[in-house]
């Protein structure tokens, strides 16, 4: 789909909806990695008491397919099912060490938490850029992210005053929200931003964000290709791909 916009939108466009990791901070590898030493660790000890073969979570296949943009619960739940691994969900304070669904997400929490404190958030700059042209506009904006730890990256990155609303883990558990790919968190960012589903464009670097996108009616959904699967973002629902959303600005 290609637009005359100059922000490269739909033209009944009133809001844009940004995914967080990814799209406007440069966090999504860090939960990657996070995950990756969260799972292999959890496996490699499996293997020695279940007398299983390890085979390492993949930081790229792995990631993109059954964790990359859901609540830690949900993508710690599909990544076991997909190795048919059950465990008891626990409950949301369960310790790190714990052999439960809860308490692996709150392990993988704790190293990104570390690997955030030791190296920091960086916003992409054509992001930063985008959403500025999009807020000179006059479109609402909201941030939209199943992180509990949303709030914290926003103000590291330095990018917390662009928008004016969130929609977050905290949100999710909060409201009893259903996480991506169900569209539950992008429909409530449009309600806080006072516009139909229609009329808002969903920003997303997950496969399962740009289905939230498609499923909830949204007027318009961006694809952002950091990884090399633009194919699968527009066969997943996304209306236009790009690698970066400078891209999306038209010469004036």
């Amino acid at each position: 789909m290609s637009t005359d916009h100059p922000l490269g939108l739909a033209g009944h466009v009133r809001a844009c909806l940004f995914d967080l990791d990814g799209v406007l901070t440069e966090t999504a590898k860090v939960h990657a990695a996070a995950w990756k030493e969260m799972f292999d660790g959890f496996l490699e000890a499996r293997s020695v008491t279940h007398g299983e073969p390890f085979v390492a979570f993949d930081a790229v296949a792995d990631y993109d397919t059954y964790v990359d943009g859901k609540p830690r619960a949900d993508g710690t739940r599909s990544f076991l099912a997909s190795r048919h691994i059950s465990l008891p969900e626990g409950s949301p304070d369960d310790p790190p060490d714990a052999r439960t669904i809860n308490g692996l997400g709150n392990a993988k929490n704790e190293l990104v938490l570390a690997k955030i404190k030791q190296d920091g958030v960086e916003a992409y700059p054509g992001s930063v850029r985008y959403v500025k042209a999009v807020r000179a506009a006059g479109l609402h904006r909201a941030v939209v992210s199943s992180s509990g730890n949303c709030a914290d990256v926003l103000v590291a990155a330095g990018i917390a005053g662009l928008f004016e609303a969130r929609v977050d883990g905290v949100s999710v558990e909060k409201d009893h929200l259903e996480g991506k790919p169900a569209p539950d968190t992008y429909l409530a960012a449009a309600r806080a931003l006072g516009v139909e589903p229609g009329e808002a464009a969903v920003f997303e670097d997950a496969l399962s964000g740009v289905e939230a996108g498609k499923a909830g009616g949204f007027g318009f959904v961006v694809g952002v290709d950091r990884v090399g699967q633009a194919d699968a973002l527009r066969s997943h629902g996304a209306d236009v791909v790009v690698a970066d959303l400078a891209e999306l600005i038209r010469p004036s």
